[in-house]
């Protein structure tokens, strides 16, 4: 099974939508291998979008992040990865399916509530970023029976 790393930023927090998107991602059938809730200090901030340095929209990206508290979150199912993008929708908000998460509770892609990796090499580093491998726990979850053959 696949591992995807999930942040809800800090407009998902400050609007009072954890709750529902992290409902969604467990009625998709995933399963919730770890989760955290934190401030993001610029460290932190600058080694998740280090790839993006040096463009315009890093130091504004990095200040957002640290704005506010996000919830870091490690879900585990099959294809993960993809299956967790599409139910975020397009990174852009005005460009989502109206039915994924950025697509209902989005509006503009600089408060665009969430995060997901977009390969498994990036959901393997962003996870060891925020996560000790002792803080995942495997687990058997009750219907995993019933997602797949």
């Amino acid at each position: 099974m696949e591992k995807t790393f999930v942040m809800l930023k800090p407009d998902a927090v400050q609007r009072g939508l954890v709750g529902e998107i992290i409902a969604r991602f467990e009625k998709k059938g995933f399963k919730l291998a770890g989760m955290k809730f934190l401030q993001v200090d610029r460290a932190l901030a600058e080694a998740h979008y280090a790839e993006h340095r040096g463009k315009g929209f890093f130091e504004p990206t990095v200040t957002y992040i640290m704005s506010s508290p996000v919830v870091a979150m490690v879900w585990q199912g099959r294809n993960a990865v993809a299956l967790a993008r599409r139910l975020m929708g397009s990174t852009k908000p005005g460009e989502a399916d109206p039915g994924s998460i950025r697509g209902m509770y989005g509006i503009d892609v600089s408060r665009n509530i969430i995060h997901g990796s977009d390969s498994l090499t990036s959901a393997e580093r962003e996870i060891a970023l925020y996560f000790n491998p002792e803080e995942l726990i495997d687990y058997p979850k009750m219907g995993d029976e019933w997602l797949s053959e």
